[in-house]
């Protein structure tokens, strides 16, 4: 026995006791992943190779190596802390190089990209003006501050039952028909409308029964009647007519199309005209029940302001506007590795590529072997509190035990050289 072995053994169970503090430290680190030191025993060789009788000159530290293991997901009130639930990291452009990080502590910042606390900038696919993700190479994520502008309306699908029991309330012939006189049509119903401006404007639809199987269809726009004679008496706009079984109708055949006129809207607007507005009355029956809307849908909308984002379980990033509409603004790209442990520390819990990691296999959450997003919740750091208090029980025993080795070899001089 020498002070070699030892000493090695002091200088390794050190270094341990250093790995594990460091563990304990980061307890509560999110994002953070615990390390491990692994050992190996060192051989002394000699000209013919290591002697089978060589009792070995000590240990060393062979490497720190890291557990990727998943850590719990806790959930937070920030819609901007996200976690990775299965393989995967957040690649994150640290002043033009790419890092790799599990920790999802994610801010806006005063330009809209979405950055970590040392200001480095999350990266996934940019989305076009109409919310269209554009694939391709991963930029750091701006995300939209100003509104959404309007669609005027160009289709409206309407889906309802005229009652067959109906009678027919078409005025004597010549007579025009007054859409302020109740007894002059049989039900109504209305939906409002946007034009280019995104101004509203209100259509009622007046169904009237003109004999068996058909109805009269007039349309007003803020009151005004869309098709009107030279008198100015409103025309109807369609004229459905149904099978005698009531079902599908047969005519018209395909859209109705409406010329919206210029109008003034409640609140006093001006609005501007509407040309072509394709109605659709396929879904239209008529059934012996009661007069009954069950769809009416078109595709306009006013504009909007920005009042919330929304990261989805596939990285895409939603913005919720005040008009109800909703519009991708970009989606997270992560990455995963052949070797995760052979990435290299950078300290701030991010991650370097090496020759020893390989090269980033990339795509968005839930693809392959990735996993999914988790947006208002953060993963902690897989560190087992209670493992690490026992390791550094042991591992202060090993270096007593150490130490222990080196004060016998002391004794052992001692004793020698106080021979006579």
């Amino acid at each position: 026995m020498s002070f070699q072995q030892g000493l090695s053994g002091l200088n390794a169970t050190s270094k341990n006791l250093e790995v594990i503090g460091n563990n304990v430290a980061n307890a509560n680190t999110f994002g953070e992943k615990s390390s491990r030191a692994e050992f190996a025993d060192m051989v002394a060789a000699s000209i013919n190779g290591a002697s089978t009788v060589s009792p070995g000159i000590g240990v060393n530290l062979a490497t720190v190596a890291q557990q990727f293991t998943q850590g719990n997901i806790t959930t937070t009130e920030n819609p901007l802390d996200l976690a990775i639930n299965g393989n995967g990291f957040f690649q994150i452009n640290a002043g033009g190089a790419v890092e790799y990080t599990r920790n999802g502590q994610f801010k806006l910042d005063r330009d809209g990209f979405v950055v970590n606390n040392q200001k480095q900038q999350l990266m996934g696919y940019l989305a076009d003006s109409v919310g269209t993700i554009q694939p391709g190479l991963a930029r750091p994520l701006q995300l939209p501050t100003g509104g959404i502008k309007p669609q005027a309306t160009s289709t409206i699908k309407m889906e309802m039952n005229l009652d067959a029991r109906s009678k027919t309330t078409t005025p004597v012939a010549g007579a025009p028909t007054d859409l302020g006189d109740a007894t002059n049509y049989n039900n109504a119903t209305s939906v409002v409308v946007y034009d280019d401006k995104g101004q509203d404007i209100a259509l009622t639809y007046y169904f009237q029964k003109a004999g068996t199987d058909q109805w009269n269809v007039f349309v007003t726009a803020n009151g005004t009647p869309i098709s009107a004679d030279a008198s100015g008496n409103p025309l109807a706009s369609t004229t459905i007519t149904f099978p005698s079984n009531g079902g599908t109708p047969t005519a018209p055949v395909g859209t109705v199309p409406l010329n919206i006129p210029a109008t003034t809207n409640a609140v006093g607007a001006k609005t501007l005209p509407i040309t072509g507005l394709a109605l659709n009355l396929a879904g239209a029956t008529q059934w012996g029940s009661k007069f009954g809307v069950t769809d009416i849908a078109q595709n306009g909308y006013a504009p909007g302001q920005l009042v919330g984002l929304q990261f989805e379980t596939n990285g895409i990033v939603t913005a919720r506007y005040s008009n109800g509409q909703t519009k991708s603004a970009g989606q997270v790209e992560i990455a995963t590795f052949r070797n995760v442990q052979g990435l290299s520390p950078n300290g701030g819990n991010s991650w370097s590529r090496t020759y020893s990691s390989g090269e980033p296999i990339v795509g968005v959450p839930g693809d392959g072997n990735l996993g999914v997003l988790q947006a208002g919740a953060l993963e902690e750091s897989n560190v087992d509190l209670t493992a690490e208090l026992v390791n550094m029980i042991t591992a202060q025993r090993v270096y007593q035990a150490n130490a222990q080795t080196i004060k016998t070899q002391d004794q052992v001089l001692q004793t020698l050289v106080n021979l006579r």
